[in-house]
């Protein structure tokens, strides 16, 4: 299956409408670990979810996770975790979804996304930077 950039952005404008939720509250200020690496089932078995495939291509693998334990002690929640062939695809696919808002963790050639307490927590297992999306809050009488 060949993925094209519009349906790689609609993925993620999906995904970021579906999974992040509007949360408030001051980020935790913990150690973070090296960031990790490895395949998507790797990452994903690092914070205890099994992963719900739903692009398996050569340039992007993406899946819905459920974290049922809480990611690093916290309450449990739904995410995207996504990994990317190249830097380059991992960049243009967040810079895309980032239109839609939300809140990213970013690893070398993967992905986090989830509601800000979610990708706090997976941060204390996975390490990565946190990303926010463009706040369209102003815009909501629209």
């Amino acid at each position: 299956m060949k993925v094209t950039r519009p349906m790689l952005a609609v993925a993620g404008a999906v995904a970021v409408l579906t999974l992040a939720g509007c949360a408030s509250g001051t980020e935790q200020r913990a150690t973070v670990p090296v960031t990790a690496t490895g395949s998507l089932e790797h990452l994903a078995a690092e914070v205890k979810c099994t992963p719900n495939i739903q692009i398996d291509a050569d340039e992007i693998r993406q899946a819905v996770c459920k974290d049922a334990k809480g990611a690093g002690g916290a309450a449990a929640g739904k995410f995207i975790l996504a990994t990317f062939a190249t830097d380059r695809g991992q960049r243009e696919w967040i810079n895309g979804a980032k239109d839609y808002g939300g809140h990213y963790l970013v690893g070398r050639k993967w992905v986090a996304v989830g509601g800000t307490g979610t990708v706090t927590a997976l941060r204390r297992t996975l390490g990565g930077d946190l990303e926010e999306g463009t706040d369209h809050s102003a815009h909501s009488g629209h």
